[in-house]
């Protein structure tokens, strides 16, 4: 049963009713909490950022999500593109340390989205993780968790999207861990290496973005410690894909036990905690 969030709605936005509101990201968790919250709040609304920079699997998932949920999910494109405010932030990639893209074309439409009435904001964190990350902080929007609140962990998340139909997002069946933008500065090498395997052409447009990076002063990695030219020579490929299959053997060996989800129906459940720095708006 969904927590009752009426009296912290009261105190928050008095008599006035709030409109209900749920952004997914293209990941698993926030599609999970779209279908645990379908039945339970009828009038909720659905909305997706799209930064045009998605992976096509991302825009799969939303199609496919919006057909389970029988209610459409509302498309906020930003005016001006990633593009366009590359040149207004004279050509200065985004990175951890700041991070223009979420808030330029996640948290601003997202914000002109809702308006300035209430708004209750339903996010997908879990119970079984710790992190933060990009949300608004506009006084009219109370953030709620329901699988926080509510206490359901990771298995409980597949177990929902498997029941539903609906499964995992796509672009995990070639590893990628997270949805968002196909050059996102938060991906692990062998995740890039995935994306230059499966998808060259966007591994070749992130590559060109930052080549053209240091015609603006500055020398600029994604990957922060080495070029994407450089990650793509084969023998760094293949060391790459050594060392994480090394480390992904030493993770096997130390588990002390296997989740149900993984005993059952043979599902690669890997470690997530990597996702922590994230953006909420944009990987949850």
């Amino acid at each position: 049963m969904i927590t009752d969030y009426a009296p912290r709605i009261s105190a928050s936005f008095g008599s006035e009713p709030p409109r209900h509101i749920l952004s997914l990201s293209g990941g698993k968790d926030s599609a999970a909490l779209a279908i645990y919250l379908r039945d339970r709040i009828p009038e909720i609304e659905y909305v997706f950022h799209d930064t045009d920079k998605e992976l096509p699997e991302t825009y799969d998932y939303i199609g496919r999500l919006e057909a389970i949920l029988g209610k459409r999910i509302h498309r906020t494109t930003p005016t001006d593109s990633f593009d366009h405010w590359l040149t207004v932030y004279k050509g200065m990639l985004p990175s951890n340390h700041r991070r223009w893209c979420t808030k330029m074309l996640k948290l601003k439409p997202f914000e002109a989205y809702v308006g300035d009435g209430p708004v209750i904001n339903y996010v997908g964190l879990r119970a079984d993780e710790n992190r933060s990350g990009y949300i608004s902080t506009k006084s009219n929007i109370l953030a709620v968790y329901p699988f926080q609140d509510d206490g359901l962990v990771r298995a409980d998340i597949i177990r929902i999207l498997e029941d539903s139909g609906l499964g995992l997002p796509p672009y995990m069946d070639w590893g990628r861990s997270r949805s968002g933008c196909f050059f996102c500065f938060y991906q692990q090498k062998i995740e890039w290496v995935r994306l230059l395997e499966t998808h060259p052409s966007y591994f070749e447009l992130a590559m060109e973005y930052e080549e053209r990076a240091v015609q603006f002063g500055e020398q600029f990695y994604w990957c922060q410690s080495e070029s994407l030219r450089e990650l793509a020579r084969p023998e760094r490929v293949a060391k790459i894909k050594s060392d994480w299959e090394k480390a992904q053997a030493r993770k096997k060996a130390n588990r002390k036990s296997l989740s149900l989800v993984e005993t059952l129906g043979g599902l690669e459940v890997e470690d997530d905690s990597h996702l922590r720095d994230g953006c909420l708006v944009c990987s949850i």
